[in-house]
């Protein structure tokens, strides 16, 4: 508590403060502390000479930080907010923005630069930094000797270029001349620990160079991370299953699960266009069959975490065995002198074959033995990552309950069936009433404009989720705007999806318009680009007058259909190759063009 005897304030000043003080939490304190700082080193400058000198000698400069992301389905994204808040509770002065949203002439009066940045498809930049990427690597790029950096890469190693946009603008910075505050961490599909970690290393070079605080201000600023606020992958909320039906007509060559799931009492949350994440359980035969072709015990214990569990359970329900990886096989490398398995991972295509549709029952059968333990065997694999599927339900529609459209996968490689993790871990292991663990994963890229604009969805096959979504929260709010949807898939008698639905909005006009492509209905393929093309004048004008689209679906389908778009702007709109791609980046600023794509 302050005194008047020792401070320079007077009676009714200290009283005052001390009313505040009492009342301010650790991080308010230190916020405060910033603020004050900053505030000094402005008054600073009308200060006396003699005293300016002085002041700067014993007083910090206030420095600023600015973080980016690039992000697709708002993992980077919610990152980057996180690390933005608790910088600011330590008094920095931050600014947290989407690489869409920054000015690039900002960066010639950027300090420190943190960048959270995942990758899309095959090591390309999320929508939202497509600009940013090329700007960077563009002639316009400026010099940044004056900047210092940090680079969070997101990625999946299941895929080759893994964190290759976060490799990029590591690598791209460095030769524009900006210096790093800590080496690049490169983080797979489970990156909340690694995340954290290299936060907690940024903060503390940040530290060094900004405001100093006391050791009981530190702790106190010492927050940590957390990967959810509520339910997330380690605080999963477990949702009863209340319906579930095959979409699909009988001889289909297609299986494609409805599933609705209640939320009853979890207070969940989610908007059109976010996604559920369900944690699925392997398949027991597989299990079974790599447990036995290793030539261990299923009652082996295995410490998980610091937990001792069956070698059983650990492959059951933590670790990943149905997707092989470049970073997995190489770790078992480590444990085999097979010439044929060297062979195998030296050489980049070859490898990339093998790998593609197999798994790790194959490598076992195939080079084993290996010089392993039940542990050591474990230690290699990655933790076996949520799957994420677009909710096709609004809560508007459907309070408390989530819905979601899951297409089965099953294929056969070498004579044995394949089997998609969760996909038949939905389809063949659980009935109404049965549990399953799942959480919200947020979408911010993917969100529906305001209930005014015309939208034009384009989803063929399960890519037609989120705009079921979209059209049941348009007819609850009573939406003015107009409703255009593309589907596609093989069959019209067996494989369309939600058909009666979509009709009766047709009839109801909640849906204007709808048009669909049925692949295999005729001798010639046709899919939802060609039907594009077929109405490309009244498309282009509805981007004319403010329509906004939207395509979800695989990356190459999704790359189809925006080469179409852009013929079409270019053909509709009398534009060169080079305006029809300035007005669609346009489009993608506005958020007028917005992508959900797998």
């Amino acid at each position: 508590m302050l005194e008047v005897i020792n401070s320079p304030f007077n009676e009714k000043q200290v009283k005052q403060l001390n009313e505040v003080l009492a009342t301010l939490t650790p991080q308010q304190k230190i916020w405060l502390t910033g603020y004050l700082t900053a505030s000094a080193n402005i008054g600073v400058i009308e200060a006396p000479r003699e005293m300016t000198q002085q002041a700067v000698a014993s007083s910090p400069i206030q420095k600023h930080v600015t973080i980016l992301y690039a992000s697709q389905t708002g993992n980077a994204q919610k990152l980057a907010e996180k690390f933005g808040d608790q910088l600011q509770q330590i008094g920095l002065e931050v600014s947290v923005s989407s690489m869409s949203d920054y000015k690039t002439n900002a960066l010639k009066k950027a300090q420190y630069l943190l960048i959270v940045a995942s990758t899309h498809g095959e090591g390309e930049p999320p929508d939202n930094a497509i600009a940013f990427h090329s700007f960077l690597h563009g002639k316009r790029a400026p010099k940044l000797d004056h900047v210092q950096y940090a680079v969070l890469a997101l990625g999946d190693s299941s895929y080759e270029y893994f964190c290759q946009t976060g490799k990029d603008f590591d690598i791209q910075l460095e030769k524009l001349g900006a210096k790093r505050l800590v080496d690049r961490v490169d983080c797979d599909v489970d990156y909340a620990e690694q995340a954290e970690k290299w936060f907690g290393e940024v903060k503390e070079k940040l530290h060094s160079e900004f405001t100093q605080f006391t050791p009981s201000e530190q702790e106190a600023a010492a927050t940590v991370l957390q990967e959810e606020t509520e339910y997330s992958r380690k605080n999963p909320f477990v949702a009863e299953i209340i319906e579930k039906i095959n979409l699909n007509g009988q001889g289909s060559n297609k299986e494609t699960i409805h599933l609705e799931l209640s939320l009853e009492n979890s207070g969940i949350a989610f908007e059109p266009g976010d996604c559920l994440a369900i944690i699925p359980i392997n398949n027991q035969t597989l299990v079974n069959s790599l447990i036995s072709a290793l030539g261990f015990e299923a009652s082996t214990k295995v410490d998980v975490d610091g937990t001792s569990v069956t070698l059983e359970e650990a492959l059951l329900k933590t670790f990943e065995i149905t997707l092989l990886t470049k970073p997995l096989m190489n770790k078992i490398a480590e444990y085999t002198e097979n010439k044929d398995f060297h062979a195998l991972i030296e050489n980049q295509e070859t490898l990339k074959q093998f790998m593609n549709g197999r798994d790790l029952l194959d490598v076992v059968e195939q080079f084993g033995p290996f010089n392993w333990d039940a542990q050591g065997f474990i230690n290699c694999l990655r933790k076996i990552p949520a799957r994420q599927y677009s909710i096709s339900s609004s809560l508007l529609a459907y309070p408390e309950e989530a819905h979601v459209t899951i297409g089965v996968v099953r294929y056969e490689v070498d004579g044995r069936e394949r089997l998609g993790v969760c996909s038949t871990y939905v389809a063949d292991q659980l009935e109404v009433g049965d549990q399953v663990q799942v959480y919200v994963q947020k979408n911010p890229n993917f969100k529906l404009v305001d209930d005014d604009t015309p939208i034009i969805m384009i989803g063929p096959g399960t890519g037609v989720a989120p705009f079921r979504a979209f059209v049941q929260e348009r007819e609850e709010r009573g939406a003015s705007g107009e409703n255009w949807l593309f589907f596609g898939d093989q069959h019209f008698v067996t494989d369309f999806l939600y058909q009666r639905e979509w009709l009766n909005w047709l009839k109801s006009g909640v849906l204007t318009k709808l048009d669909v492509a049925f692949s295999r209905d005729q001798e010639e393929k046709v899919y939802v680009q060609h039907k594009m093309l077929k109405h490309a004048k009244e498309l282009y004008a509805w981007l004319e007058k403010g329509a906004a689209v939207y395509v979800c679906g695989d990356k190459n389908m999704a790359k189809d259909v925006q080469e179409t778009l852009l013929r079409i702007i270019q053909q509709e709109g009398n534009k060169s190759e080079e305006d029809a791609m300035e007005y669609l980046e346009e489009l993608r600023k506005q958020k007028r063009y917005q992508r959900d794509v797998y």
